[in-house]
């Protein structure tokens, strides 16, 4: 390869010669850090200028198994088939391409992305859209920089075709890692899981799982419904599959009524008829056959999960030929097998896989891969929900943040921060600041008592554990005793915070304590947390996040996957709450934090919710602008 330096005016001759793209394969890039990465940049510069796109650098190139085209260095090149592969690690791409040549995995083409000076990711993704000879679009990622491109790409293409991610840099060791081996930002791996949902990206723990899920894609059909059926010839390995089936959330098929009879006089005595379906230890390739075939007729079972354990008796090629036949046979219903062993089942595993059936050697990969089936499958039949907007008053957030800006602050105080949720159209109660304890008991006589006290610090972050929070006041006297010992007792404990003064809120009734809060993430934007507020939040953690802009949908999802919504609902004999309400407040911090990209982090800490049809209130709104 040619050395990094020698590059720019390689690229420079390469533009006045009319070239529009080129790979480059060096290494001596970002990748080794501040002199690679300007280099980098250099070199993405003299490409812009004559419309070249570049992959890489420091890239493995490209293979398209169709054309046919080899621009890589892998020793290996993989057969025909329908997977596209992008990878970020080109060590780990020839790995992978070393892997599949011996699997005898077909790729349509493999996709070394190496430092994405200009091409990435959102593009290769794009490319492999519309070609019909890719099935299955498969990537081992480390980092995403476009990250809300990649939201909008991704979420078109998923709806044509399965887009499967291998996220490195997982743990903070990895990330870590991830960083330096790319020399780009990696980012919280919450907000990866929840782009890729939201995109309708299928996450795989594994390489193995990506390639286990791949290829059912490519071999099997989409179960029209929920059902799975699990046909074995032994309880234990049944027993795994239906553990993790409901584990995952996945519904097992009630087999009943006449496909019930036809199995009970069709199979021995012993013989389990429920689900799974054990044909037992003894069972020959026609009694398999004939419980996989029922089955398949049953109207409310859409997959069918094979499981064979090698026995004296059992004949498991003879078994995979039956199933290679019923699955010509109903090919409206998705197969998998499951066929544990070694040397006695080689043969038969061979078979099914050459004829299109997925083949497993544990449960538990089975039903790993049937959950990404049912996955995307669901994703397909969810309709495009447009993101919630309302009318709401920007001029005043507009000018709420230039006053804010001109004082030099990031933080907003207390009063702007619940003006701007009011502009918005979030209830929240009335909230006065004062400097001096006349200013505060004129704030408190407007509003009408009984009225709370808060200390306002952007130093002081834990108000109550410090006596900086007074509740429940009723009268001028104690207004000015609560402001004196709000001051006092702050100053004593953070004797270097910048104070602003006291606040004055309303005091309203109270609600169940739940929190509404966004953090902005680098690679994907706004991430919205709903959950269960008050002191609880950093003990309980019973929160849910999604990435802004969001739908109703969404929000009505996010309330739902908290432990907390038990209690919203109503338990003994509560009245339920006003649940319709707070995902509406979830609708417009989303329509706020999405209007206004300058605000950094946000949050109601708690916002109260009343009993159904009362209503909300933001109690304690902050807001902290981008430096």
């Amino acid at each position: 390869a040619i050395p990094a330096k020698l590059i720019p005016p390689v690229v420079e001759e390469c533009g006045e010669k009319g070239v529009k793209s080129m790979i480059i394969i060096s290494a001596g890039f970002k990748e080794t850090g501040k002199e690679g990465a300007e280099l980098e940049l250099q070199v993405a510069a003299i490409a812009k200028k004559h419309g070249i796109r570049i992959q890489g650098p420091n890239c493995l190139g490209a293979i398209n198994t169709l054309a046919p085209l080899d621009l890589s260095f892998a020793a290996a090149l993989p057969q025909k088939g329908s997977i596209g592969f992008i990878s970020q690690s080109g060590a780990l791409g020839t790995a992978i391409l070393d892997w599949v040549v011996k699997k005898e995995i077909g790729f349509h083409s493999f996709i070394s992305l190496g430092n994405k000076a200009d091409l990435d990711e959102v593009d290769f993704i794009e490319a492999m859209a519309d070609d019909p000879d890719v099935k299955v679009i498969l990537l081992y990622l480390e980092s995403i920089e476009r990250g809300a491109k990649f939201i909008e790409v991704a979420g078109r293409v998923t709806k044509k075709k399965p887009v499967i991610v291998v996220k490195g840099g997982t743990s903070s060791a990895g990330a870590k890692a991830a960083g330096s081996h790319t020399g780009a930002l990696v980012g919280s791996f919450l907000a990866y899981q929840k782009a890729f949902d939201k995109a309708g990206v299928i996450l795989a723990d594994t390489m193995e799982d990506l390639f286990n899920y791949a290829i059912a894609f490519v071999d099997q059909p989409l179960p029209k419904d929920e059902g799975i059926a699990i046909v074995t010839n032994a309880g234990g390995p049944g027993i795994l599959a239906t553990d993790l089936v409901e584990k995952l959330g996945l519904k097992m098929a009630e087999i009943k009524g006449e496909t019930k009879e036809k199995l009970k006089k069709g199979l021995p005595a012993a013989a389990a008829t429920g689900n799974p379906i054990d044909v037992l230890g003894d069972a020959g390739a026609d009694r398999y056959a004939f419980a996989i075939e029922e089955a398949l007729w049953d109207q409310g079972v859409n997959l069918v999960v094979v499981l064979l354990t090698p026995q004296a008796m059992t004949d498991s090629t003879a078994t995979a030929d039956a199933m290679v036949r019923l699955n010509e046979k109903h090919p409206e219903k998705t197969m998998l097998a499951v066929f544990m062993g070694g040397g006695q089942v080689e043969v038969a595993f061979k078979h099914l896989k050459e004829n299109g059936i997925p083949c497993f050697d544990f449960p538990e990969k089975a039903i790993k891969t049937a959950d990404a089936i049912y996955r995307y499958a669901r994703h397909l039949k969810m309709p495009v929900e447009k993101p919630a907007s309302f009318a709401v008053d920007k001029k005043k957030v507009d000018a709420i943040f230039k006053a804010v800006r001109a004082d030099n602050r990031k933080v907003l105080l207390p009063p702007e921060a619940a003006d701007v949720a009011r502009a918005f159209g979030i209830p929240a109660p009335p909230c006065m600041l004062a400097e001096k304890a006349e200013d505060a008991v004129k704030h408190a006589e407007a509003m009408g008592y009984p009225v709370v006290m808060k200390i306002v610090s952007p130093d002081i972050l834990h108000k109550t554990d410090i006596g900086g929070v007074v509740l429940n006041i009723t009268t001028a006297e104690q207004v000015k005793k609560a402001f004196a010992d709000i001051m006092a007792k702050s100053r004593k404990a953070h004797p270097e915070a910048k104070i602003y003064g006291v606040s004055v809120d309303k005091m309203v009734p109270k609600g169940r304590e739940m929190i509404i809060g966004m953090s902005r993430d680098a690679q994907f934007g706004p991430m919205v947390m709903f959950g269960l507020g008050g002191i609880y939040v950093n003990f309980l953690k019973d929160v849910a996040f999604r990435i802004a802009p969001l739908s109703p949908r969404d929000a009505e999802g996010m309330v739902k996957e908290t432990k907390s919504y038990t209690l919203l609902k109503g338990i003994r004999g509560e009245p339920p709450a006003d649940i319709k309400a707070l995902e509406e407040t979830i609708l417009r911090i989303s329509h706020l934090v999405t209007t206004y990209p300058e605000i950094a982090e946000m949050d109601i800490n708690p916002i109260l919710v009343y009993k159904e049809g009362e209503g909300c209130q933001a109690l304690d709104v902050k807001i902290a602008l981008k430096s």
